[in-house]
């Protein structure tokens, strides 16, 4: 039995290629996986580029502020468990979903800190809005004129008390979004 072959249209050849694309873009991003190291040096030296550029050109500040805004969220996403202990008190589910909520006490059993963003999603959208941000800096639609030190007093601003926000989290429910410092057993 013949399968006869699918029509060939323009669509259909743009689809093709763009699966393909995506295919070795995912291909790409499976072997940067394990390299943690140097995907953030990449990713550090990108946005310093990005930043070289501000500085250079003299504008373009408003895109370099929602740069600023976005890796701000992106952060703190980062820094959040998946299951929020203050949620669970707060809507009074005492047995939500299980390893839902972080130990409170000494005797409580253990549930290992999941976060919100892991760190591969983290990096891949803090990479990809610097790539975009450094694009968008070429453009001078974008170059918007403003006051630059306001808005770099107000990210400190707001970069400050939402980090403390996030610090006074971390203590009231006990936990260390990262490794450093914790106990580690079993280790010859």
């Amino acid at each position: 039995m013949d399968v006869p072959e699918p029509e060939q249209t323009p669509f259909n050849a743009v689809q093709a290629q763009t699966s393909k694309l995506a295919r070795q873009y995912q291909a790409n991003l499976d072997k940067l996986t394990p390299h943690t190291t140097y995907r953030w040096i990449g990713t550090a030296v990108l946005l310093m580029v990005f930043f070289l550029r501000i500085v250079l050109a003299q504008g373009w500040y408003i895109v370099a502020y929602t740069l600023g805004i976005y890796l701000l969220n992106l952060f703190l996403a980062f820094l959040q468990p998946k299951f929020d202990p203050s949620l669970t008190q707060d809507e009074g589910l005492e047995d939500g979903e299980a390893g839902s909520s972080l130990p409170v006490k000494q005797d409580d059993e253990f549930r290992p800190f999941i976060r919100r963003l892991p760190e591969f999603k983290f990096w891949h959208s803090a990479t990809r809005a610097i790539l975009i941000g450094f694009v968008c800096s070429w453009f001078t639609f974008f170059n918007i004129p403003v006051f630059w030190p306001v808005l770099v007093m107000y990210w400190l601003v707001l970069f400050f008390l939402t980090m403390r926000r996030q610090i006074q989290h971390m203590i009231k429910y006990r936990y260390i979004p990262f490794t450093i410092g914790k106990t580690r057993y079993g280790q010859n």
